[in-house]
């Protein structure tokens, strides 16, 4: 039980620190004119793997963003390495989170299922 306590603990520290890198310390032009989001950091047990959930404003941009966020992967690792107590840094994999999609999605399917009636 001890184990998963840490790993949803280091879980958000990473989504804290990457949220913060993505803000202030990156500086690729497709991610800083891009509006990101970093909705939830999932770990393996073992913390060798980190799956990022994230949301861009810009829908149309997502393979671009997506590349972006691959190219500076080994940059986000060495900075969570300076401000993580960690013996190893999770390997990060980026995904587009589609639940907020979703969500408008539905909503808009309920409002135009409200007007018909």
């Amino acid at each position: 039980m001890g184990g998963s306590f840490r790993v949803e603990r280091v879980a958000e520290l990473v989504l804290h620190d990457l949220s913060r890198l993505l803000s202030e310390e990156v500086r690729d032009p497709r991610l800083t004119d891009a509006v990101l989001t970093v909705h939830e950091v999932r770990l393996t047990r073992d913390l060798s793997r980190a799956d990022v959930f994230i949301s861009a404003l810009d829908d149309a941009r997502k393979k671009e963003i997506l590349a972006a966020l691959v190219k500076a992967k080994g940059f986000l690792r060495s900075q969570l390495a300076a401000s993580l107590d960690l013996r190893r840094v999770p390997d990060l994999f980026f995904h587009f989170d589609s639940s907020i999609e979703e969500g408008f999605r539905l909503e808009r399917l309920i409002e135009e299922a409200n007007k018909s009636s």
